[in-house]
């Protein structure tokens, strides 16, 4: 295993898990989720994008071929936060599982410093797979979003019937477990959609909470920076109070619930 595709490492992350962590974003993600805030984590090559500059626009390159090795050194630059804040390494994308033999050998070589790994992951995986990373794995963020089989194939490209098998078995598995929720105005928000997710979940022993994620615009612009088309005819994020009531039918349910991650 030689390396791996990365577009973006986020030190001191406060929202990615416990603590204080390195957030590692892979690159390829088979979704085509239409709010994705994230477009340039879908392709798994590197890609440019412009950005203006006070000279006018340049061209950057986003997404980089990187080894084990050396990415595993500037996640250890942290161990002293981590180690104070009970925090450690989070693996998300674009969709980690995309490479898994790159994501295998990165959480072995995490397990083997003792730092706490999390995946973040939207749970579109062979079930061989996510079997594979679960012993290496002390939490797992699972992205839930639409519990109708054909709304969820229109606005994210694939089927759900692999996410819910997937996120059943990791419940099975004893590995921690938060379910993470985007919430899209007039797409996943509505009650029929969050009444099916409170359901499911608890029917799931090992869900530690719920983390509520209100839509933003940040990945509009980054679309048109990459010359990609297909980004959503954005709503406007979800009014506060709305984020509000979702939180306390949660907390209703028993449900741990922060907003945000």
């Amino acid at each position: 295993m030689t390396g791996g595709t990365i577009f973006k490492i986020k030190k001191y992350a406060l929202h990615d898990g416990p603590g204080i962590r390195t957030t590692v974003f892979l690159k390829g993600c088979p979704l085509s989720c239409q709010w994705c805030h994230n477009p340039e984590g879908i392709d798994p090559r590197p890609q440019t994008m412009w950005r203006l500059t006070s000279t006018g626009k340049i061209d950057e390159t986003v997404g980089t071929v990187i080894g084990v090795g050396d990415l595993i050194k500037e996640i250890e630059k942290d161990v002293l936060f981590y180690d104070e804040s009970g925090g450690g390494a989070t693996f998300s994308g674009g969709e980690p599982l995309s490479q898994p033999q790159f994501l295998e050998a990165l959480l072995a070589a995490c397990n083997r410093r003792e730092i706490h790994t999390a995946l973040d992951t939207s749970g579109y995986a062979p079930a061989a797979v996510i079997e594979r990373m679960l012993p290496r794995l002390q939490l797992v963020l699972f992205d839930l979003k639409i519990m109708n089989a054909d709304q969820h194939r229109h606005y994210t490209g694939v089927p759900n019937q692999t996410i819910v098998d997937n996120l059943k078995r990791v419940a099975c598995s004893q590995t921690p477990l938060r379910i993470r929720i985007p919430l899209i105005p007039g797409i996943t928000d509505g009650d029929d959609n969050l009444a099916a997710i409170t359901r499911l979940a608890g029917t799931l022993k090992t869900v530690q909470g719920i983390d509520l994620l209100p839509y933003h615009r940040i990945g509009e612009e980054k679309y048109r920076r990459l010359g990609m088309t297909g980004s959503l005819t954005a709503p406007a994020p979800p009014l506060a109070e709305r984020v509000a009531a979702i939180k306390n039918n949660f907390e209703s349910a028993g449900f741990d619930v922060s907003i945000g991650g």
